[in-house]
């Protein structure tokens, strides 16, 4: 009892209650999203728990005993388990091979009963934990190649397995790991050239390959020319064409791996993203009724339970990835700007308990958290309003579903937790 009372106290409400916000206003927006104005059912009602909303009100009640269960645990319990938690979603990624579903063409989900499970959600979560334990143990230096290469290792072998149970939203986040990597001091060069990767993707779509080629060539001569007279030395010259080079080739085989190595539909999602009058009646329809039903709640929204691009099934997968439509033709610019700045609002916190921490392990998986909320985050709202390409991954806290429910809670309360008793846990610097 008494470690219960003390848990209550150093527990960080501000953070469980933003949670809990987050958590009703999404239940909110689902109900919202499968209202039938002729048949409007609400709990008790028969068929009610047939429903999303119905579902997702037991995958809530499910939750707090999760949240309840995480708390009772100890606290060091995370941090010595880590691998072992990560091997364990490793088996059930592989797994799904075996036993798996397929569900919407993704063959990634265990089946439960009536409902389904899956692995690759809880994936991050696990990955966060091992890249946490192996980043704080002592001399891990993320400037040697050896400890870049390990980190690399854990990071990539849960991505890989999900590409292939045809999953490939999932796989993504596991790239925003690198911020947690940069903050621990894995050096610049790698998120820079990261970005670099991503913008010269980009303007291979836009743009054809020579002209790109014409621009690494003048953009390299300014570098050079710009270059002090003692750094114009040939190994320095060499280096900087080289690399111009190399972006110029990768730039070349952008459009021969979009054409040989995509799926059509993955090709037509990219597509859409730079043309989005592509394919307006199939691929880009998303996209297009999403904004239509963003763009028409307007300054303060048609009123809770008033949508009607919703209601009459306009927006594909409304109680899902496209959950944050929802919000914005019933609450409108209002309610979307108070909708981002309560997620803000939770990962400005968690971020400020992560940099409290004692411990290296505690801070680095506080990191993680962020990482991953924020990578949903920017890509879900991103994509409902055309600036990110349709990838299907969900809302934290908004979007139906029991996975990704439990694991984001599941990773944020296990922080919590920790962060609750960083009193009692050595520094390890």
């Amino acid at each position: 009892m008494a470690r219960q009372e003390k848990i209550s106290k150093n527990l960080d409400w501000i953070t469980v209650l933003l949670f809990i916000v987050c958590v009703i206003v999404g239940w909110a927006n689902i109900y919202a999203a499968i209202y039938n104005p002729e048949n409007p059912l609400w709990i008790g009602d028969a068929g009610f728990f047939d429903t999303n909303a119905g579902k997702q009100l037991i995958w809530i009640g499910t939750t707090v005993l999760l949240i309840i269960a995480i708390l009772v645990i100890d606290y060091r319990f995370y941090e010595t388990t880590a691998f072992f938690i990560y091997g364990f979603f490793i088996f059930m990624l592989i797994s799904v091979f075996v036993i798996g579903a397929e569900i919407k063409g993704s063959h990634s989900w265990i089946r439960i009963g009536g409902f389904q499970i899956q692995p690759a959600e809880f994936a991050k979560m696990a990955t966060a934990l091992a890249l946490a334990k192996y980043v704080s143990t002592p001399m891990v230096n993320l400037s040697r190649f050896k400890d870049q290469f390990n980190v690399a290792l854990i990071i990539l072998i849960p991505p890989v397995l999900i590409l292939l149970s045809k999953e490939t939203g999932v796989a993504l986040v596991f790239a925003s790991f690198m911020v947690l990597l940069y903050r621990e001091g894995l050096p610049g060069v790698y998120p820079a050239s990261f970005l670099s990767i991503i913008i010269l993707f980009v303007l291979s779509l836009i743009y054809p390959s020579w002209q790109i080629f014409v621009g690494l060539a003048v953009l390299s001569g300014l570098i050079i020319w710009i270059l002090p007279r003692y750094e114009r030395k040939t190994r320095n010259i060499l280096m900087i064409l080289g690399v111009a080079f190399a972006m110029g080739v990768f730039a070349t085989g952008v459009d021969w791996a979009i054409n040989n190595v995509l799926q059509e539909h993955q090709r037509n999602r990219i597509k859409v993203l730079i043309d989005p009058d592509f394919d307006r009646k199939k691929t880009g329809y998303n996209v297009r009724q999403a904004k239509i039903a963003i763009g028409s709640g307007g300054l303060i929204g048609k009123g809770y339970l008033q949508g009607t691009q919703t209601k009459f099934d306009f927006v594909p997968e409304q109680s899902t990835d496209f959950i944050f439509c929802t919000v914005g033709e019933e609450e409108g610019f209002a309610g979307s700007l108070l909708v981002v700045g309560l997620f803000l609002s939770l990962l400005l916190r968690v971020i400020y308990l992560a940099e409290r921490q004692k411990s290296r392990f505690a801070r680095v998986y506080g990191y993680g958290v962020v990482s991953i909320l924020f990578f949903h985050f920017m890509v879900n709202i991103g994509m409902t309003i055309g600036l990110m390409p349709v990838i299907g991954i969900p809302l934290p806290f908004f979007s139906y579903g029991g996975s990704s429910l439990w694991s984001f809670s599941i990773l944020l309360f296990i922080f919590l937790k920790i962060d609750a008793h960083r009193s009692q846990v050595l520094s390890r610097w």
